[in-house]
């Protein structure tokens, strides 16, 4: 079988991984904070810190913004604007917040947030938004900061947006990093995704201010900087947090992968033009549109296919594994009472599927997949 996914590991974890391991402190320490240098020299930004996963991320970057700060104060029951074309991970932290989800349609030639249904649903009760760069492809950040602007126009506060990033590590925006355009910023270092760090994740805020706050509630609000009473008694603690930082186990594994997590990116970029070049002009095949200001990582490559169904059945006989990856979440009973209408969700979701395109992912596997493809089903 051709997989869908594979986790990348390098080679030379093992004696750095048993070293931290006995070494006798594997909680957040030294190696977290290397990490922590190390990816903010990849992104070019000074505002990165580790958790314990891509969905701890979304909860501080929403806690941070319960709290004062410089953008829209949450509170609960205030309105967020999202897409259903996501992992829960995306969605569940906002209900788990207090907030409540105003559903924004796809955009059928990338599967990113529809921008133009993204306006038309600001409303008073709009105080955040959360866009997700589908497969890691980007979303138009462009337009983006001209919703921002139109927000300010209509109601005058500046409104933030949420970048779920967990596609899109070694993604960018006319040639800048995804996590550094100016907005909260989170990736995923789960097990499959391009980096990984068995688990974890990663928030990038917008601010100095905002960064030294998230550093303090990914801990219960306990500084780690600052002299304590005792060694295992904080002074006072200003504004309650929680348990959302990375430990050192996680860090070093993901320090080693990042050595080489380059090249495999490289290799999901090679496929996926190929795929582009090859997969054109083929009955019942759609691919996506592509944008010259969009680079992506294609942790993932999307096609839509007629009859979904025979064309899986297909694939999987053929030894290639294809898959949906995440389903719609508006059609989760969990989030019911906040369904409207997505025409084309409703229309795209059907027909959605993903190949292989990963740096397991060889020049014969990809052409015996396209040669499959051609073959129909």
């Amino acid at each position: 079988m051709i997989p869908l996914f594979k986790v990348l590991m390098a080679n030379a974890v093992d004696e750095p991984l048993l070293e931290v391991l006995h070494s006798g402190y594997i909680g957040q320490g030294k190696v977290v904070e290397k990490l922590e240098h190390k990816l903010c020299d990849y992104l070019n930004t000074n505002n990165l810190l580790t958790t314990n996963s891509a969905t701890s991320a979304e909860h501080l970057a929403l806690h941070l913004l319960k709290q004062p700060n410089e953008f829209i104060q949450l509170n609960n029951n205030d309105e967020v604007l999202t897409t259903p074309l996501t992992c829960m991970a995306t969605n569940a932290p906002i209900t788990m917040s207090g907030l409540r989800i105003k559903w924004v349609d796809i955009n059928e030639n990338n599967l990113n947030i529809d921008i133009e249904d993204l306006k038309r649903k600001l409303t008073p009760f709009t105080k955040a938004i959360v866009v997700v760069h589908w497969g890691g492809y980007p979303v138009d950040l462009d337009a983006i900061k001209e919703v921002q602007l139109l927000y300010k126009q209509m109601f005058n506060k500046t409104i933030p947006v949420i970048e779920d990033c967990a596609h899109a590590f070694g993604s960018n925006f006319n040639k800048i990093p995804i996590g550094t355009h100016g907005n909260f910023c989170t990736f995923s270092f789960q097990a499959i995704k391009m980096l990984t760090a068995v688990d974890g994740g990663a928030l990038v805020t917008p601010t100095k201010q905002l960064y030294d706050q998230a550093k303090l509630l990914r801990w219960y609000g306990i500084s780690r900087e600052t002299t304590k009473t005792d060694m295992r008694c904080e002074l006072d603690v200003a504004i309650a947090g929680t348990k959302w930082h990375m430990n050192d186990v996680n860090a070093i594994i993901c320090l080693n992968n990042l050595e080489v997590v380059d090249k495999a990116i490289k290799k999901h970029k090679a496929n996926a033009k190929y795929y582009d070049n090859n997969l054109v002009n083929i009955p019942g095949v759609t691919l996506l549109k592509r944008d010259s200001r969009m680079d992506s990582a294609f942790w993932i490559y999307s096609i839509l296919v007629d009859d979904r169904p025979g064309f899986m059945k297909m694939m999987g006989e053929k030894g290639i594994v294809v898959s949906q990856v995440h389903e719609r979440n508006d059609k989760h009973t969990c989030f019911s009472e906040f369904v409207s209408y997505l025409p084309t969700t409703d229309k795209i979701v059907p027909k959605l599927c993903n190949i292989p395109v990963g740096w397991w992912v060889s020049n014969e596997d990809r052409e015996y997949i396209v040669d499959t493809i051609k073959g129909g089903w």
